[in-house]
């Protein structure tokens, strides 16, 4: 029998939450009650829990929480003690279905109205994650549903027995951070049978930890864990184990790790991983880019996307301590390239800085945002995303309180007047947290890429800092033309038509247009830039899956590869995309190209060493 619980919809949670973190904990006893007048329950799917059984899951859970200390005191041991507990009582007492456990409305009401004591008791003032339950993974009761379910074995004398092995951080690398492993009891439970018996004498638990869960994650796209039998998977997850467990001791032989390394390393289409030529440099003019200096910042990258920024930057002198990004494959992306580099696959309008203090002593954060659309357009569909990401990213800012901050956007935020309240309301806020800032719009072309692309850029930094900041100059060598730099690709198969098409791309480009994912698929954007495509000789209706070979007409408009368009953004031959033709395609028109970036991040960088 499964039971369906009452939902406290948002509009009723949230000014519930904003009164509740005023009062104390015993004012909050009498706002108990089992139900509310603006509560809903779905139509179907189970029978409606009792007033009786609330009442009895109540008395269980307030049992548990006198024994932690509740409600005058509690520590942190108590409270793990407490934690472990509770998630076995909530999973084998509620009745409840994954289903009717994935709604965040039905943990806003246990939180807002059967438990309310409990929950401002267990974190008191509370962010909203906790309890509205924006993020089933932080809220205060349905994290600990979820981590029974996930780890529960039927069949064991204690079936829950497993959630002391690991810690809530650690299940939060686990089922939240890593989303591809996490959402597998199956999997669940065999890393955790396998991690138990690991011996991890003299290593830091945690970032063993995660360099298991990336290698992991490397495999996750191209091994079907679920479909292993149990004593198989544990011996594949038993081998990875082993490897991260060599990783982190002292280095005896680097052969032979750096060989594991590769073996396990592979592509979208799951063959060993290898260079991608793209053809000659971006500007095959320009010198080497000089070294950087020894002292080296430390940064966290937020909208990561495939990390080309965060590439750039990382050759201006900052070495991301975390990475954030929504996209599964544009995750995949970076940890295919930059393994040691720790990526958190979720929404950053979710990320809560304080469960990772490695962000809280940065000197950069970082991001390319997502596109806002103008003040006309607030309040719509297509805007709310945006500009909420916009919003958290200053916010974040705020939390985490770097030295320097760098936020690329649309050109019009810096400049259009209809994007003035956006500018004033970030300048307000940046202010109140001790900055000052600097807004300006950049060309890609100006710095070696050959492309017409051009961004918005704030660039806020502390005081002595910002007074050593100036913007970076172009180096006035010419801009390499499409031709050029696609040159050697569209001739390399044969094609007879390649010398004519080279000198009729005797231009940049325009700019690469990544798509949204709204729509359908990979194209060269819309009409106008289409046609500016056609008359450089490159069909723009949609992307090729080779360049053109011996058989292709000489007059011909060829179309450009995925790795073409990689080579007009400037990014490395070598660094590889995960994911489908028109996925890889997205992350890289939705890239900055990375020479941009260095050159950003240099100036940056000389204003900190100063």
């Amino acid at each position: 029998m499964s039971f369906l619980y009452p939902r406290l919809l948002a509009e009723q949670a949230r000014p519930l939450f904003e009164e509740y973190r005023q009062l104390t904990v015993s004012e909050l006893v009498g706002r108990v009650a089992v139900s509310h007048e603006s509560a809903v329950y779905v139509a179907t799917g189970g029978d409606r829990i009792s007033a009786a059984q609330l009442h009895e899951l109540r008395a269980g859970v307030v049992d548990l929480a006198k024994r932690a200390g509740f409600p005058d005191d509690s520590d942190r041991a108590r409270n793990a003690d407490f934690d472990l507990r509770l998630a076995a009582l909530l999973h084998a007492e509620m009745g409840m279905v994954p289903a009717e456990a994935a709604s965040r409305d039905v943990w806003a009401f246990l939180a807002l109205v059967l438990l309310p004591d409990v929950a401002f008791w267990r974190y008191p003032q509370p962010p909203k994650d906790r309890v509205l339950g924006t993020d089933l993974t932080r809220h205060v009761f349905g994290r600990l549903w979820w981590r029974a379910q996930l780890v529960r074995s039927s069949g064991d004398p204690e079936p829950y027995g497993a959630l002391a092995i690991l810690g809530e951080a650690a299940f939060d690398q686990i089922y939240a951070r890593r989303a591809a492993l996490g959402g597998s009891p199956h999997m669940v439970r065999a890393i955790l049978r396998v991690w138990k018996d690991l011996d991890l004498a003299g290593l830091n638990e945690r970032d063993t930890l995660r360099d298991f869960l990336k290698r992991l994650l490397r495999l996750a796209p191209f091994v079907l864990f679920d479909g292993i039998e149990e004593h198989a998977l544990d011996d594949e997850l038993r081998t990875v184990a082993h490897e991260s467990v060599s990783a982190q001791r002292p280095a005896t032989d680097n052969a032979t790790k750096a060989g594991q390394e590769t073996a396990r390393s592979t592509v979208a289409d799951g063959s060993p991983s290898a260079t991608r030529q793209r053809g000659v440099p971006s500007n095959p003019q320009r010198a080497p880019e000089a070294p950087v200096e020894s002292l080296r910042f430390r940064s966290v990258e937020i909208c990561a996307g495939a990390g080309a920024q965060a590439l750039g930057l990382e050759r201006a002198g900052f070495d991301p301590v975390l990475l954030i990004d929504s996209k599964a494959d544009a995750c995949f992306t970076i940890d295919l390239n930059r393994p040691h580099w720790d990526v958190v696959c979720m929404d950053v309008v979710h990320f809560d800085p304080s469960v990772r203090p490695e962000t809280q002593e940065v000197d950069l954060i970082s991001g390319g945002l997502p596109r806002v659309k103008s003040s006309a357009s607030v309040g719509r569909a297509e805007d709310t995303e945006e500009r909420g990401v916009l919003r958290a990213a200053i916010k974040l800012v705020s939390d985490i309180n770097p030295k320097a901050v760098l936020l690329e956007n649309v050109p019009d935020l810096v400049e259009s007047s209809g994007f003035e309240a956006d500018r004033s309301w970030i300048q307000t806020e940046l202010g109140r947290a001790g900055y000052r800032w600097s807004w300006r719009v950049l060309n890609a072309a100006t710095f070696g890429v050959p492309q017409n692309r051009s961004s918005g850029f704030l660039i806020a930094l502390k005081e002595p800092y910002f007074s050593r900041f100036s913007w970076p100059e172009p180096d006035g060598l010419p801009t390499p033309t499409v031709g050029q730099v696609l040159g050697p690709s569209m001739s390399g198969r044969g094609w007879p038509g390649a010398e004519r098409w080279i000198k009729g791309a005797d231009r940049i480009a325009p700019a690469l247009v990544g798509g949204s994912d709204r729509r359908g698929g990979a194209d060269l954007g819309p009409t106008g830039s289409k046609n500016a495509w056609a008359s450089l000789g490159v069909n723009g209706n949609s992307l090729g899956d080779e360049p053109p070979d011996s058989g292709f007409p000489a007059d011909g408009q060829p179309k450009l590869t995925v790795d073409q368009a990689a080579t007009i953004q400037a990014i490395p031959a070598d660094w590889r995309f995960f994911g489908g033709k028109t996925s890889r395609y997205r992350q890289i028109g939705h890239a900055m190209p990375p020479p941009l970036a260095t050159a950003v991040g240099q100036a940056i960088a000389a204003a900190l060493r100063s």
